[in-house]
């Protein structure tokens, strides 16, 4: 059976609709320290367990996702427009 992923748009579909662009990290400020953009752009962490991660409907919306999803047993919690992901600066 094909794993199906939700999106906000277009209901359940195949993942093979989708393809993952990667981590769904807070990007710095732009006057931000090198060493940050450095960190930012080349330091991730693995980590195990629940991750945000950026998908593209591809074959589908075309819409950007944030996909919440299990890094070690890939069961995916939540799918939302990338949209809705911005950040509220202090």
């Amino acid at each position: 059976m094909a794993s199906l992923v939700t999106c906000p748009h277009c209901g359940a579909r195949p993942k093979e609709e989708f393809t993952v662009k990667g981590a769904a990290l807070t990007r710095p400020a732009p006057d931000a320290a090198q060493d940050t953009w450095f960190d930012y752009v080349y330091l991730r962490d693995n980590p195990r367990g629940r991750y945000d991660e950026y998908w593209h409907h591809t074959s589908g919306c075309r819409r950007w996702l944030v996909i919440t999803r299990d890094t070690a047993t890939h069961e995916i919690y939540e799918s939302r427009d990338a949209a809705d992901r911005r950040e509220v600066s202090a």
